[in-house]
Formats: structure tokens, sequence, C-alpha cells
């Protein structure tokens, strides 16, 4: 069956700019009042990064599909297409205080990562799940990248701070931002450590067969 458009079930702007920048058309299928969606994204005790990140966005998968049901029940006539979900987390392995570095709380716990990140080398691990069909298991992968920050000053963090751009980010960084400064190396998926490996999500759609720019003939 041939798909003309995604659900995505994310409320990242970055994977939005994404999946248009691809030309894949997609229609929001955000969590209500009545999920609790952070709750989804609590680690298990000693859970490693990357297994953390995959059960995530298959969680998010799972409810993601109950969102959809539920709304078919009041519109009978909802069409049905793919569900894509993702998660991202920044590892700095060593202890259970960086194993996983998710979004900052507050401006202090936004500088305690950012100086954990400061002339290290970390990992970035998004985790991609679609649907394609509400009756069959989702599809998942694990994109891994390595980069490696500079020394940072302590002006440096407070600057990037205050600017507001490490609020809602694992890492407490986003490196489409001003923190493109602080990358010395990088090993992997750009797109993957904004939000949405593009390379491997194309991949998936075309086996799904999801219309899109670069496959418009299905």
């Amino acid at each position: 069956m041939k798909h003309d458009f995604i659900y995505l079930a994310s409320q990242s702007p970055r994977r939005q700019e994404l999946l248009r920048q691809i030309g894949v058309r997609f229609q929001l299928l955000l969590p209500g009042d009545d999920e609790d969606a952070e709750a989804l994204e609590v680690p298990l005790k000693n859970e490693r990064a990357a297994d953390y990140t995959k059960r995530v966005s298959v969680t998010k998968s799972h409810a993601a599909l109950l969102r959809w049901q539920k709304q078919r029940l009041d519109h009978p006539d909802l069409k049905w297409a793919p569900i894509l979900c993702a998660d991202t987390s920044v590892s700095l392995p060593g202890s259970p205080n960086t194993e996983i570095l998710g979004k900052p709380h507050d401006a202090s716990d936004a500088k305690r990562i950012l100086l954990f990140l400061s002339g290290q080398t970390h990992f970035v691990f998004t985790a991609v799940t679609i649907l394609f069909h509400p009756d069959v298991a989702p599809i998942s992968f694990l994109q891994k990248s390595e980069l490696e920050f500079c020394v940072l000053s302590t002006q440096q963090v407070d600057c990037y701070v205050a600017s507001g751009e490490p609020f809602g980010k694992a890492g407490a960084y986003g490196i489409q931002g001003t923190a493109a400064a602080f990358i010395k190396r990088l090993n992997g998926s750009y797109s993957g450590i904004m939000g949405l490996p593009l390379f491997e999500t194309a991949q998936l759609l075309q086996q799904g067969h999801v219309c899109f720019a670069l496959n418009p003939s299905l």
C-alpha cells in the first residue's frame, strides 16, 4: 500500500524541518493533555544510553498508536498512515551521572551538563521507530554519532545558557545553533544529531512505500 504522508509523533521543530527537507508530507500526532509524555522518558536503573534511546522510541510508538486509535473512535474516516517516532540521547560513558545526559531541568542543570561535555568526546544516539501497519510490530533502528567538544570556559557556558538554546535539548546543546562552535570533531550523522538521521529514515520510508521527494513515483 502506498502512502502520501506519515504521522509524526514528535513536537520537535527540528524533526519537522528535517522531514520537510527531504519532501516528506506529515501530520502531527501529538500527546493530549491526558497523557504524561515525560514519564515515557524516565531512564530505568542502570540503563545504558543506547538501550534507553531505542526503548523510549518504541514506547512512544505504542503510545502514538493508542492515540491514533482513540482519535479514530471519534472520527471513523480517519486515514491510516505510517507513524514515525524518534528519541535522541547524549552519553558521556564513565559514570551513572553521565551515561545519559538528558534535557536540562534549569539553568544550573544545563551548566552542569555542558561542563561535563567540555573537552570530552561523547556520543549521540538517535532511535527512529516507524509503525507501518497498526497490526504489525514497528521497525526500529539506532544511529550513533561521536563528537568531541573543545574546552569551554565558564563565560562561554554562562553565555550559552543565557541564550536559552540548551533547553529542551538532550545534552543541553543544539548542533544546528551556536553550539556548533564548540564541536572540534564529528563522526556520524549531522541530521541524526539534530534528531532524525535522514539517510536511514529515507531508506526505511522507501521500503514502506511512502511517497516523498526522493521517490515520487511510488
